[in-house]
């Protein structure tokens, strides 16, 4: 009986845990950077944030700024892909803790933030999506 309980208890963990280990998720990002601040913001990306993403295991499918007028003065969009949502909380953890993503914010931030908000959104591949 114990034997039989350990082993549902076992299927059940692994269960579970399959069921959120389904495939990757996409996070979809948009800054929207303080006045003046978006030239700064992309070439804090395009130089150094983005190459600190590969390090922790975070892959750039792709970065934009609105077409709309309004909005393109002030607004980066971004798309991460990660295994797992879990997996993304991990890698955002150890990418705010690298000393060089630290040494890279304080001196991009040295005449004030560059950012004033984050939206962040998780997004599932629906089965007809060409991005998997």
């Amino acid at each position: 009986m114990v034997k039989r309980t350990l082993l549902l208890t076992f299927l059940t963990a692994v269960m579970a845990t399959m069921a959120f280990a389904k495939g990757p998720v996409y996070e979809l990002r948009t800054y929207t950077a303080a006045d003046g601040k978006l030239d700064a913001l992309k070439a804090r990306f395009k130089n150094d944030t983005i190459r600190i993403f590969k390090k922790h295991g975070m892959e750039s499918v792709g970065y934009w700024v609105p077409e709309d007028p309004a909005l393109s003065k002030n607004t980066l969009i971004y798309i991460l892909k990660h295994p797992s949502r879990e997996e993304a909380e991990k890698h955002w953890t150890d990418f705010q803790n690298d000393p060089e993503w630290k040494k890279v914010s304080a001196e991009s931030e040295a005449n004030g933030k560059l950012v004033l908000k984050v939206d962040r959104v998780w997004l599932d591949p629906t089965e007809f999506s060409a991005l998997k």
